[in-house]
């Protein structure tokens, strides 16, 4: 079954160290929350310098999608996320503390807790004609992609069902393969 996930659908969700927001665009399980998910994306808006919240047991990739980019620190290592479209990995349990270069940024996350079943998500932006994995989530940035009979403008999203589809992303498009376990569900 293939899921449409508008990007008008979404809900705003205020950080709670008040420096940004967030929408989920999806989550596994469906309806989980920040403490028991088992894979989760979403779209964030970083508006104030600050700490990221800590997520024990939790791998990231973060891809700036808006914005000049962050000066990061994770675990005191200093790391420059000054170029949009490249996913960056890290622990979600290191402390990490963000620096703006030049602004507010939008980055796009996908975070997934270790041990719970599933190996670790790709993450790649794209562009161009390609055949997409069964299972994965496709989330257009800054243009429009078309994918299962459906067209996507920015932010809008797909979630596969147990069929590969071919993508046709005139702007860039993340194309996130989730491995789920046997047993899980889609939809």
């Amino acid at each position: 079954m293939i899921r449409f996930l508008p990007a008008s659908a979404r809900a705003t969700v205020p950080w709670k160290n008040g420096g940004g927001v967030t929408r989920e665009i999806a989550a596994r399980p469906e309806g989980s929350g920040m403490d028991d998910f088992a894979w989760r994306v979403s779209l964030a808006e970083v508006g104030a310098d600050g700490p990221f919240s800590a997520f024990p047991d939790v791998d990231r990739t973060l891809t700036v999608v808006e914005g000049a980019g962050m000066d990061l620190t994770v675990g005191g290592e200093r790391r420059l996320v000054n170029t949009r479209y490249v996913p960056r990995d890290f622990r979600g349990d290191v402390p990490t503390d963000c620096r703006l270069l030049d602004g507010p940024v939008v980055n796009l996350n996908v975070m997934w807790r270790r041990g719970a079943g599933a190996t670790a998500p790709t993450v790649a932006v794209v562009r161009g004609r390609l055949r997409v994995c069964a299972g994965a989530l496709v989330v257009a940035l800054d243009g429009v992609a078309e994918v299962a009979g459906l067209t996507l403008g920015p932010y809008d999203a797909v979630q596969l069902g147990d069929e590969e589809a071919v993508l046709h992303a005139r702007g860039r498009t993340a194309v996130i393969g989730l491995s789920l376990p046997v047993d899980a569900p889609l939809a």
